[in-house]
């Protein structure tokens, strides 16, 4: 823990995470890859549609399930809210998954800034 903030490192240049849709109960993936001090949104997955998840033209439908480049600039940080009222977020990287709690062991309300870290 440094200043209050709790800190955990996963290996690797690429990373996803995964949740299933509160409403929907439908699971949405997002693959990044770290690029130097930002985060390229590689890859947008949803296993369906529904409130507030239409896929994008020009989305494909692969194995059952929509996927596209999202049209972002380069993130500096992706921010997460963890709680009760919703599923944890699946973390996955270098061929390993961690719900988000373990990860951070985040209270039953907290928010959770994914960023670069350097070394």
């Amino acid at each position: 823990m440094v200043a209050g903030v709790v800190q955990a490192m996963l290996p690797g240049e690429r990373f996803s995470i995964a949740w299933r849709h509160s409403v929907e109960k439908t699971r949405w993936e997002e693959h990044y890859l770290l690029s130097g001090d930002r985060l390229v949104l590689e890859e947008s997955r949803i296993e369906g549609f529904g409130a507030g998840m239409e896929p994008p033209e020009g989305a494909r439908l692969v194995d059952g399930t929509w996927r596209w480049r999202p049209d972002v600039p380069p993130l500096s940080e992706v921010r997460l809210t963890v709680s009760p009222y919703a599923g944890d977020y699946t973390v996955c990287w270098a061929e390993r998954c961690a719900p988000l709690q373990s990860l951070v062991h985040a209270p039953d309300i907290a928010a959770v800034t994914l960023a670069p870290c350097a070394g």
